[in-house]
């Protein structure tokens, strides 16, 4: 910690007093009857009669364990995927935040969609509204497809290998969590009856985010045969594949009412948008011998990228190269008269660079670097890199789960994909699919802020510290957005890649202000967690300060002289537009406090940097007060006849969901009218239920555990955000076996592909809420400004978990039983917190039990 951050020390753990809603007491303990008395409301008559059930909706998740095997530290396929190519695609994908490479086969056949994605890179259009209005969204922004630098064709005797029709005694297909990296293994019988050895290793580096490699190894143990490795760089997202068919057959299906320049290929809308012009514009190609390049300008953002590949060659075998450069297409191609048992092995190394600014010139010549560099290390050292990098990784982030050894291997493979989707994501978003797929057209929402931003936060602050930045970076742009709804201070855009706002559909979106007050929630724990109060005094003040000014500009002083906001949609998209909601009121009280928190802070603390924002902000001496004041009389809906808390002011004026028999078709928004859902009391996202966990200590526990019993049975799960946050409240109010259900679904999402969509990319959200659901669900964990405690509910059934976070630069590794919890401390710092209701202080190298109250 530096000597500027050590002044603030007592500053970051300072909480102000919170004025509780009815009957509140900050949490201890949940009560022991919880599993009994949530059975009895779901069940009961009146309110609860005719609600979704979600125990029968989350139905017990299926892996084929014969091709799936249980593997602690390896997702793993014995057989070839051949019904859900997709979806396998998204789980073997390759990333490190930046540079994504899809789970396809090398020789680039039997594919769903062969993507390869770099974080940012996108095209943009003008939305043409079909009944426009003032404000809404005017640039569309979707994720594109980068020319593909992975596919190595192989043919003997000049028959293509292609794994859905190969005639194959043996297959494996396996990705590394430890290593990072993809392997795939086969025996392929040619037509010819000649048995032919391949090994495919595939690996994005996490040292350095620019490169890529693979490497080919062959073996023909009996025959001889003529052998060709066909390396290849393809722009599949305009051009043809190397067989003059389309890259991807759905780009040009056009969808009535699609925005100009761009098509939805169907009517569910987290699919991407796929474009009718030309996208990527080829610049220059590059043909070198055994190193190729390509470079493009994107055709309406503007953006440049440029993409190249070499190669090392080795082979006691007779062999030539030819090579060539297109403007949609580079190969190396290596012609081998393969003798019995002579190995013939190929490594590829291929790096992407992009930039808003930078000539194709200049990217050719980072791209140039780039591989010199990595052909002078070699293959061998950047594994090396990477599994040391690795290794500190889980050193740093992995829970254990000893006797559970299913729910183990899914947990890690969960973690693996957070990391691949944010560690070096660096000066980037982290999108909702992170760089697996095109789902959500590859735009940043609050999902990172409030379901991935935790992990990072308590496991890898840097990148925690970077993502945060990129918010402060896309400020100017936010400030932009609210003047455009005449509002003062910053409006952050729902969904996004550039910065503007890109939904369409204001209702879902553009109302959804939470996002502010989201970022700042992030931005804060961040600091508090870190002690990197440095970063919050120079830079993310202004987040604080111009999204508290937009809170006290959004809302009005009523006659009842309570301060209300209207016309927002809170984190539930099924009930949209409306006044009070309680998510929103909660975090922007949040949000207006903590800013005029930090701002004092400031004053007192750092003088020279509080100076600056002033003069920077234009900050008026009363603006704190007004904030504090406004936050002050919030308006907090509260039902006393039914001792809830309303989603918001006229939710429970609305009618219980009663089509279809209560069995509704799923998920709700591909089979019913927009309008037809809003009229009903029911839930797409976790809305009480996340205030209630971000907000825990403004809560009593009869609050939560009334709130939950109303809310729980209303949410569909047709959002993949919403389990997770389910799990940790029902954790703490002894749902036990809800809680687990709820958790074994969400650690599932994916893996088995429960919500119909993994085939688009991966629910990174979901990803981070796992870890949430682990670490603050059953290992108790809470962030009360600054104060932390434990108060773990270890599920029936487990023996124990252990867990790590970092702390003020201090790493704790908490392990939890039935009855005690373990501490650890391997770091100077002592780290000080509450257990079950005691204060302790752990030492570095000191294990302390904490036993369980009596």
């Amino acid at each position: 910690m530096t000597e500027r951050n050590s002044i603030t020390d007592t500053a970051l753990h300072t909480t102000e007093t919170i004025t509780l809603s009815p009957d509140a007491t900050p949490d201890t303990a949940p009560m022991a009857e919880g599993q009994e008395l949530y059975d009895e409301q779901v069940t009961a008559s009146g309110p609860h009669r005719d609600r979704f059930n979600l125990r029968s909706y989350f139905a017990e998740p299926e892996i084929d364990r014969s091709i799936h095997p249980v593997d602690p530290w390896r997702w793993v396929e014995t057989a070839p995927s051949t019904s859900d190519l997709g979806v396998a695609e998204s789980l073997f994908t390759v990333g490190n935040g930046y540079l994504g490479v899809r789970g396809n086969p090398e020789e680039g056949r039997d594919s769903a969609l062969n993507g390869t994605y770099v974080n940012g890179l996108h095209e943009t259009w003008d939305i043409q509204h079909a009944e426009d209005a003032y404000g809404l969204a005017r640039v569309g922004q979707s994720i594109i497809n980068a020319p593909d630098a992975k596919t190595i064709r192989i043919y003997v005797d000049d028959e293509p290998l292609r794994v859905s029709v190969a005639d194959l005694f043996y297959y494996e297909r396996s990705l590394d969590f430890r290593d990072g990296v993809l392997r795939r293994s086969l025996e392929w019988r040619t037509p010819a009856g000649k048995r032919v050895l391949i090994d495919f290793t595939r690996m994005v580096s996490l040292t350095d985010r620019h490169l890529g490699i693979e490497e080919v190894s062959i073996v023909l143990p009996e025959d001889a045969a003529p052998v060709v490795l066909s390396s290849q760089i393809l722009n599949r997202q305009d051009g043809q594949d190397e067989f003059g068919s389309a890259s991807d057959p759905d780009r040009f299906v056009a969808t009535e009412g699609a925005p100009q320049g761009s098509v939805n290929t169907g009517s569910d809308p987290r699919r991407a948008d796929h474009f009718r012009s030309r996208v990527l514009l080829p610049l220059l190609q590059v043909d070198e011998g055994e190193k190729i390049k390509l470079g493009y300008r994107v055709a309406n953002s503007g953006m440049t990228l440029a993409v190249g590949a070499d190669h090392d060659f080795s082979t006691t075998n007779d062999f030539y190269i030819s090579s060539v450069a297109q403007t949609d297409m580079a190969k190396v191609q290596y012609h081998v008269d393969a003798r019995p048992g002579q190995k013939i092995v190929l490594t590829k190394y291929f790096s992407y660079h992009d930039s808003r600014r930078a000539s194709v010139n200049e990217l050719m010549d980072r791209v140039d670097r780039t591989l010199r560099r990595a052909r002078k290390r070699g293959a061998g050292d950047y594994l090396e890199a990477q599994q040391a990098w690795l290794a500190e990784f889980w050193e740093r982030a992995d829970v254990e789960i000893p006797d559970q050894p299913e729910l183990q291997q899914a947990v890690r493979w969960n973690m693996f994909q957070l990391i691949q989707s944010s560690a070096r994501a660096e000066d980037l978003g982290i999108s909702a699919k992170g760089v697996t797929g095109s789902g959500y057209a590859g735009h940043y929402f609050w999902d990172t802020e409030i379901y991935v931003m935790p992990f990072l936060t308590y496991t890898m602050p840097q990148v925690a510290r970077n993502a945060l930045r990129f918010r402060y970076q896309m400020l100017p742009k936010a400030r932009d957005r609210a003047s455009e709804l005449d509002q003062c201070g910053a409006l952050y855009p729902w969904r996004t890649i550039n910065g503007e706002e890109a939904s369409a559909y204001y209702a879902a979106g553009t109302a959804q202000y939470h996002i502010d007050a989201d970022i700042t929630y992030a931005t804060v724990q961040y600091a508090r967690a870190s002690g990197d109060a440095d970063f919050l005094f120079r830079e993310a003040i202004d987040i604080l300060v111009e999204t508290a000014r937009l809170w006290e500009d959004l809302g009005f002083f009523g006659v009842d002289g309570q301060f209300h906001i209207h016309g927002v949609t809170g984190p539930d998209e099924y009930t949209t537009v409306v006044n009070d909601n309680l998510f929103t009121n909660v975090m922007a009280r949040y949000n207006m406090r903590v800013a005029a928190e930090w701002v004092e802070r400031l004053r007192e603390v750092e003088k020279s940097y509080f100076e600056e924002m002033v003069h920077r902000l234009n900050l008026r001496p009363e603006e704190p007060a007004e904030w504090r004041t406004a936050a002050d009389a919030m308006c907090i809906p509260f039902d006393g006849e039914r001792g809830i808390h309303p989603q918001d002011a006229h939710f429970l004026e609305r009618e219980i969901w009663n089509k279809d028999r209560g069995q509704p078709k799923r998920p709700l928004l591909l089979h019913y009218h927009p309008l037809t859902i809003y009229r009903y009391q029911v839930i797409k996202q976790a809305d009480v239920v996340l205030a209630l966990f971000l907000r825990g200590s403004e809560f009593s526990e009869k609050l939560k555990r009334a709130d939950f019993d109303y809310y729980d049975p209303l949410t569909t799960g047709d959002s993949s955000l919403s389990a997770v946050v389910q799990c940790i409240l029902a954790a703490e109010l002894g749902y036990d076996s809800h809680a687990q259900a709820l958790f074994r679904h969400a650690v599932y999402v994916d893996l088995c592909n429960l919500h119909g969509n993994s085939a688009d990319g991966l629910h990174i959200a979901s990803c981070g809420g796992v870890w949430s659901a682990l670490v603050f669900g059953f290992g108790g964990l809470r962030d009360y400004d600054g104060r932390w405690t434990i108060n773990p509910m270890l599920p029936e059934g487990w023996g124990s978990m252990r867990y790590r976070v970092q702390l003020w630069g201090s790493r704790l590794q908490v392990e939890v039983r039935a009855d005690e919890v373990e501490l650890e401390c391997d770091s100077p710092v002592a780290v000080g917190l509450e257990v079950w209701g005691q204060s302790v202080t752990v030492q570095e190298g000191e294990k302390l039990v904490v036993k369980r109250p009596q």
